[in-house]
C-alpha cells in the first residue's frame, strides 16, 4: 500500500509569536502539567494549567432565558424622510446614515436547538446614533401572546421543556393558554407556516409595541415600526421543515452568513404607523395592547436597512450584545403598553446578570456618543476615571443636562389598580388572520395546531378550541376535527365568550 503524504507549508510568522499567559508572561510548556515527580500529583503552583482551566470553565456566559440562539450581522440604516415634525431623533433626517447591528434569534428554544423548530423569531436592531444607542427589539410576528409583563415568566415556563423530564410537553402550554384568550391571534401565527420562516432574510420584523415619538415642542405621537423584507416573505410548510431538519441544523444562520459573504446583502424597508393620543379612544380595542395590530392605519416608508458585514467573532458580538428596549434616545419614548413597561426593566436587568454591570463598555455595546455619568466600579470595568468628582451637581467639575431630553408629559387620573384592560377584543383579529391565509396555508395551520392541541388535557383542549371557533367557526371546527374535540361542546363554550 502506498501512503501519500501532503507537504504542509507553515508560515514562519506563525511560528514566531510566543505563547503567553493572560498577564503576557511567556509559557514554558503547554503540553505537560507540573507534577511532584514522574508519578506524583499535579502541583497547584502550575499557573498555566490553572489559568487555562479557569478561563475554559468561564467561556460561556449564562444562556439567555429567551432568544438564546441568535445570529448577528452589521449594516447601515439610511433615512428617507424628514420626521422632525414628529420626533427629535436625528437619525430620521433624509440621507442620514446610521450604523446598525441586528441580532436575529429564535425565542423559546435553547442555544443549540435546530433552527427549523416552530418558534417566533426575534428581530432586534441596534442603531448606533449620534445621540446614543437606540435598540428596537421586536419579532417577526406583529403581535405577542400576552398583554401584561407579569405573565411573561409564566408564558416562557409553559413554552419551555417539562422541568421534570426536560422534554417538550404541549399539554403544559395549552393548560396555561386556555386561561389567556388574548393569545389566540399570536398562537394562530405560531402554528401557521410563519412559525417556521425560510430564512432570516425572508421575514419581516415588527416592534410589536407602540412607542412614542416626541418632537421639539414636547408633543407625543404613538408609533409602531415594521421592517419589510425586500427579499419577500417566505415560509416553510411542515414537509419542507422535515426535509431541511434531516440535513441542516443551522439553515437560517447559514443562509444569512453565506448571503453576506457572497455580496448578496439583505435589505429591509422601515415603515411606521402613527396615532395621535386623542385617536386611541376611537378604536373598539386598546391600541396599546401588544396582542393587537393597527388595522387600517396607514403605513409610511421612512428608511432602509442593509446588512453588509458578518460578525468577526460570534461570542464577542452576537452573544455579548446587551440589547434592551430601555435603550432609547431623545425623541423616542416608551408608551404605556403594559408588556413594554415590564420589558423596560427586565431586559436590561437580565443583560446585567448575564454580561455584567459593565457590559456597556464592551465594543459591541459602546455607543458612538460620549458617555458621561457617575456610574463606577463593578467587575471588569475598563474605564479609567481620574476625576475626584463622581457625583452631580458639582462646581469643581460641572456637568450639564439637556432640557430637550426631558420626558414628555402625560396626564394621569384615577386610582392605582390591578385589573385587566377595558377593551380586550380577544378573537376578532385572529379570525381575520385565519381568513387572510390561502387554502393551503389554512390546511397547514389546522394540521399543525390540531396535532399539537391533541395532547392537551380534555378541558384545556376544548377551551382552546372554543377560542378558535369564536375567532372563526370554520377555523375552530377544522382544528377540533384534527385534535379530536367534540364540536358541540366547542360551540357551547364559544357561545359564552365575549369578543
Amino acid at each position: 500500500m502506498t501512503i501519500l503524504c501532503a507537504t504542509v507549508i507553515v508560515s514562519p510568522t506563525l511560528l514566531a509569536a510566543p505563547l503567553t499567559r493572560d498577564n503576557g508572561a511567556a509559557v514554558g510548556d503547554n503540553q505537560h502539567s507540573q507534577t511532584a515527580g514522574s508519578a506524583g500529583p499535579t502541583l497547584l503552583q502550575d499557573v498555566q494549567l490553572i489559568q487555562k482551566l479557569q478561563r475554559f470553565d468561564r467561556e460561556r456566559v449564562p444562556e439567555r432565558v429567551v432568544h438564546a440562539r441568535g445570529t448577528g450581522a452589521h449594516g447601515e440604516f439610511t433615512a428617507f424622510e424628514d420626521l422632525s415634525a414628529l420626533t427629535q431623533a436625528a437619525l430620521f433626517t433624509p440621507g442620514e446614515k446610521t450604523p446598525v447591528f441586528v441580532r436575529f434569534s429564535s425565542v423559546v428554544h435553547g442555544l443549540h436547538s435546530p433552527e427549523t423548530l416552530r418558534d417566533p423569531r426575534g428581530f432586534a436592531t441596534r442603531f448606533y446614533t449620534s445621540s446614543g444607542n437606540w435598540d428596537l427589539l421586536g419579532n417577526n410576528f406583529p403581535t405577542f401572546f400576552i398583554r401584561d409583563a407579569i405573565k411573561f415568566p409564566d408564558m416562557v415556563h409553559a413554552f419551555k421543556p417539562d422541568p421534570r423530564t426536560n422534554l417538550g410537553n404541549d399539554a403544559r402550554r395549552f393548560d396555561l393558554f386556555s386561561h389567556m384568550p388574548e393569545a389566540t391571534r399570536t398562537l394562530t401565527l405560531l402554528y401557521s407556516n410563519q412559525g417556521t420562516p425560510k430564512s432570516y432574510r425572508h421575514m419581516d420584523g415588527n416592534s410589536v409595541h407602540a412607542y412614542k415619538f416626541v418632537n421639539a415642542q414636547g408633543q407625543a405621537t404613538y408609533v409602531k415600526f415594521r421592517w419589510k423584507s425586500l427579499q419577500g416573505q417566505e415560509n416553510l410548510d411542515p414537509r419542507a421543515v422535515e426535509k431541511i431538519q434531516a440535513k441542516h441544523f443551522s439553515h437560517m444562520t447559514e443562509d444569512l452568513v453565506h448571503a453576506i459573504n457572497r455580496g448578496d446583502f439583505p435589505k429591509w424597508d422601515l415603515y411606521i404607523q402613527t396615532l395621535r393620543p386623542e385617536q386611541l379612544a376611537s378604536f373598539d380595542f386598546d391600541p396599546l395592547d401588544a396582542t393587537k395590530i393597527w388595522p387600517d392605519v396607514p403605513e409610511r416608508r421612512v428608511g432602509q436597512m442593509v446588512l453588509n458585514r458578518n460578525v468577526g467573532n460570534h461570542f464577542q458580538e452576537t452573544e455579548q450584545v446587551a440589547l434592551a428596549p430601555s435603550n432609547l434616545i431623545t425623541g423616542i419614548e416608551p408608551s404605556e403598553d403594559r408588556l413594554l413597561q415590564g420589558r423596560l426593566f427586565s431586559y436590561a436587568d437580565t443583560q446585567m446578570y448575564r454580561v455584567g454591570a459593565n457590559a456597556g463598555s464592551l465594543p459591541i455595546n459602546q455607543p458612538r456618543a460620549a458617555v458621561n455619568n457617575g456610574n463606577q466600579d463593578g467587575a471588569l470595568n475598563p474605564n479609567r476615571s481620574r476625576s475626584m468628582v463622581n457625583y452631580e451637581p458639582s462646581r469643581l467639575q460641572p456637568s450639564t443636562v439637556s432640557p430637550t431630553a426631558r420626558a414628555s408629559q402625560l396626564a394621569l387620573n384615577g386610582s392605582t389598580q390591578q385589573q385587566g384592560i377595558a377593551r380586550e377584543q380577544n378573537f376578532r383579529q385572529a379570525g381575520e388572520l385565519y381568513r387572510s391565509y390561502s387554502a393551503s396555508e389554512q390546511r397547514d395551520l389546522v394540521n399543525s395546531f390540531g396535532q399539537s392541541l391533541a395532547v392537551a388535557d380534555d378541558e384545556s383542549k376544548h377551551i382552546m378550541l372554543s377560542f378558535l371557533y369564536k375567532a372563526d367557526a370554520e377555523y375552530g371546527a377544522k382544528v377540533a376535527k384534527v385534535a379530536k374535540g367534540e364540536l358541540q361542546r366547542v360551540k357551547a363554550l364559544a357561545a359564552q365568550l365575549e369578543d
